[in-house]
């Protein structure tokens, strides 16, 4: 039993294309498929996991390109519910000239996964349960199931994973319910990855290493911090290693810490993941930071993981 489930939005993004335009004001977009638990889902596929999404779609077209896109990367789709009654969830960005996001969420049919939904899940034909959604923690059902299913693989003893994917667009006016949601969740996980960004938000220490070492009191997983092109904070059984980073030309770095979260959790179903060493994780960690340089040589996440395979960790 090594196959890994995913839960949370798959969504559409529409990239404006028109740099330097406001969303007002852009014409011309790019269609590309996202949500963060479902790039980690492609990503593990890719690298050649067993992967099964929990996501709620649109009946519309745009629900069915997302389908179409986790079967072609091998991701199982029989979770991936269609909802008649809500729309395919969308989010509109555009790039302005000062480097803000001018960003509009359309929230359709990701948010209403629920409880009842998940329960179809045979969780004995899974080994290990990623949480990487970054509007589970809005109001809503999927927040509920969320929570659920947390409590359903903690009772059966499964391999459990967050990241929070923060985004102050969504959070902006609501920082402590996130804040609070997540700290739920990093006390009841097994592994978790945050930026250094999360890091800080989510212990309000002034560097990642006082954010490391709040983590290593406060909860019992193993943990990794991304710092960019400082490499990444490995935090274990009290101890902290920094493991470098790949150079990289970055063309895009969308999904790249998706990327770095699917090669992990890959490697954790080569082998049971409670026996790994410190050894195993400083090797771990080094083969997604790989995978994670490997996503910024391309534009778009989905494209990225096309050129993602066991090879890279060679």
């Amino acid at each position: 039993m090594n196959k890994i489930l995913c839960i949370g939005e798959a969504l559409i993004d529409m990239i404006c294309t028109d740099k330097g335009k406001s969303l007002s004001e852009g014409e011309n977009f790019l269609k590309k498929p996202g949500g963060a638990p479902t790039n980690v889902a492609a990503a593990i596929a890719a690298l050649g996991g067993q992967v099964e999404l929990a996501a709620k779609l649109g009946t519309d077209p745009f629900g069915q390109h997302l389908v179409e896109v986790m079967k072609g990367f091998g991701v199982g789709t029989a979770y991936m519910l269609r909802d008649a009654d809500h729309f395919t969830t969308f989010a509109f960005v555009s790039l302005m000239e000062n480097g803000e996001r001018d960003f509009y969420f359309n929230r359709g049919a990701d948010g209403q996964l629920n409880t009842n939904d998940i329960a179809q899940i045979n969780l004995e034909e899974i080994s290990l349960v990623h949480f990487g959604s970054a509007t589970a923690f809005m109001p809503g059902p999927l927040q509920e199931a969320y929570t659920w299913l947390l409590q359903q693989a903690r009772a059966r003893n499964r391999f459990v994973s967050f990241d929070p994917n923060y985004r102050h667009l969504l959070f902006r006016n609501n920082r402590a319910s996130f804040i609070e949601q997540s700290w739920h969740f990093l006390e009841n996980c097994d592994f978790f990855k945050v930026s250094d960004e999360e890091a800080l938000l989510l212990t309000g220490a002034a560097d990642p290493e006082q954010a490391a070492q709040q983590f290593l009191e406060k909860t019992p997983a193993v943990f990794a911090i991304t710092l960019g092109k400082d490499g990444t904070l490995l935090g274990r059984e009290g101890r902290t290693t920094i493991i470098e980073s790949i150079a990289v030309n970055p063309v895009d770095t969308t999904g790249a810490g998706d990327a770095f979260v699917g090669a992990i959790l890959y490697q954790l179903t080569t082998a049971d993941p409670v026996q790994r060493n410190q050894a195993d994780w400083e090797g771990m960690i080094r083969n997604a930071n790989r995978a994670g340089a490997r996503t910024c040589e391309y534009l778009g996440a989905m494209e990225a993981f096309k050129h993602l395979n066991k090879n890279i960790f060679k």
